[in-house]
């Protein structure tokens, strides 16, 4: 290594010692009860609560995969989805947050999702409860495993050395990690982690434009290659097949585009159906069951968009810029994801690097252990006790909780092998399964008292499934069937509730109570 890479992982090496130490000073804490390792103990502040919320919701992907979709193909296609997410970060705060808070502690004080939706619906046989629980199992391993795909690009890049090593690596840091502290860990560090990454962003974007001579300079190159600045239209490079991937081709220094191709409405919504991914989003609904009052949520909220926004916009135009400093750096989908590593260490010098390259392992960290802890409880807290193992002590549950970490981390781990994974398409597959299965569901339980039980079994399972049809299989129709899997699974899923929940017999009384109680704002019977 030279001068320069050692000051860079010296400075990575500080900010791990200090992810470290939050997790340690938690550690006791979280050990306490299955309720403090899972929850927090519902104590969580307005500001950690908003910052957490949206470190863990947006991982590596945003300093890594979205900055990576306008680096090669331009604003339309990553505009669009930030747009869907801002708006459905909004409404997810706004509607959702509260009453979640509310009917989680109506709910026999339910600590996990799948808890929550099996108090909701006071079932006897734990049938929601487990078709949640194997769902946030599948998902959240595919979820896991992009980010163990950012750690392995990290470090790959940035030392030279081989990617399934540090990929592995990685893994196994972020395993230790969130066994140690739980969730109150995984929190702290989490908001820690939000404003590295906003602090990572901006640097770079403002680095970026200075160097490449002002934002009238960056906006004239993009305009320069056909559809690259359009939100109707999307750019198109010129590839040729590789050793079996796709290539951009090179002519006189500058990356070859073909015709722009057209970006209509159709593929505008299919787009902006990221937003409806936040409604079924486990990492972020448990943040609004573990605030510690619910009129807090309203400041939460604030703060939550300001950094949304910010984030996502500046992520974008970090892609925008590359294309101008570095046309050729990256000719790869899969390496067109490293812009922002590219940008950094080019621009910075070495020591303030580091701690920008920690961003993108700020980001992948507070994702990564969101993701296993709330996979592990499903398993452990949710199957193992709340179906097979019923009076099953506390202790006993969060063994074999950490072993379900252990079990899911090798899985992702493999999941991760391949190199040329594009963290962006990973992301979207898993979000597209959440977003489906969960977020119908969680709106008709909150705000639909005609909700069956039966309906919200057939709504999760049509969700769920149907983002594994779509993506498997109908899209490979083309044309209109191309849309992402998000929008047609949601959609099939509310119909499903809806019909199910008609033709079945209506919720007991007590259910009707419940909702009730809280619709007018009472926790308590």
């Amino acid at each position: 290594m030279d001068g320069n890479t050692i000051q860079i992982l010296i400075a990575m090496v500080i900010y791990m010692a200090a992810v470290i130490f939050i997790g340690v000073y938690y550690a006791k804490r979280a050990n306490k009860s299955s309720e403090e390792y899972y929850l927090g103990g519902r104590s969580l502040g307005p500001w950690v609560t908003a910052m957490s919320a949206e470190a863990s919701d947006m991982s590596g992907w945003l300093l890594m995969g979205l900055p990576g979709v306008a680096y090669w193909c331009g604003l339309a296609d990553a505009a669009w989805t930030s747009i869907g997410l801002a708006v459905g970060t909004y409404f997810n705060w706004l509607i959702v947050s509260k009453r979640l808070r509310r009917y989680s502690v109506r709910a026999n004080n339910s600590i996990t999702l799948p808890e929550f939706f099996s108090n909701r619906f006071r079932e006897q046989k734990k049938v929601i409860m487990t078709i949640s629980a194997v769902f946030i199992l599948i998902f959240f391993t595919v979820y896991a495993s992009s980010c163990f795909v950012t750690c392995g690009k990290l470090f790959a890049t940035l030392f030279g050395l081989n990617y399934k090593v540090m990929m592995i690596i990685g893994a196994v840091f972020v395993l230790l990690y969130t066994a140690l502290g739980g969730f109150l860990a995984e929190s702290a560090s989490d908001f820690m982690q939000a404003i590295v990454m906003i602090i990572a962003l901006s640097v770079i974007v403002i680095i970026g434009v200075v160097s490449a001579g002002g934002v009238g300079a960056v906006i004239n190159n993009a305009n320069d290659i056909p559809g690259f600045l359009e939100f109707f239209g999307i750019a198109s490079p010129t590839t040729v097949e590789v050793d079996g991937t796709m290539v951009q081709q090179v002519a006189d220094g500058k990356p070859l585009f073909g015709e722009a191709g057209k970006y209509g409405l159709l593929t505008i919504a299919s787009t902006m159906a990221w937003g409806l991914g936040y409604f079924g989003m486990p990492q972020v609904l448990l943040r609004f069951m573990a605030i510690r009052k619910e009129d807090e949520l309203k400041r939460s909220r604030r703060i939550a968009m300001i950094w949304v926004v910010i984030s996502l916009a500046v992520a974008v135009f970090i892609g925008i810029i590359g294309r101008q400093l570095f046309p050729i750096e990256h000719l790869t989908k899969a390496s067109a994801e490293n812009i922002f590593i590219t940008l950094a260490t080019s621009s910075l010098p070495a020591i303030l690097a580091g701690f920008v390259m920690a961003g993108i392992l700020a980001a992948t960290i507070s994702s990564s252990d969101s993701y296993l802890l709330i996979a592990a409880s499903a398993f452990a807290k949710n199957i193992f006790q709340g179906v097979f193992k019923k009076d099953a002590s506390d202790k006993q549950v969060m063994r074999i909780s950490r072993l379900t970490l252990l079990l899911l981390a090798i899985v992702g781990v493999v999941i991760a092998l391949d190199e040329n994974s594009v963290i962006f398409q990973i992301v979207s597959f898993a979000w597209a399964g959440f977003g489906a299965t969960f977020g119908p569901i969680m709106l008709f339980s909150l705000f639909w008292k005609r909700t069956t039980r039966a309906g919200a079994i057939a709504g999760m399972l049509s969700g769920g499934a149907m983002v594994f049809i779509w993506k498997l299989l109908i899209s490979k129709l083309g044309g209109a069937f191309a849309i992402y899997e998000l929008l047609p699974a949601f959609i099939i899923s509310c119909i499903f509730i809806v019909i199910v929940s008609l033709v079945t017999e209506k919720p007991s009384a007590e259910i009707e109570a419940d909702f009730e109680a809280v619709k007018a704002g009472r926790v308590e019977g």
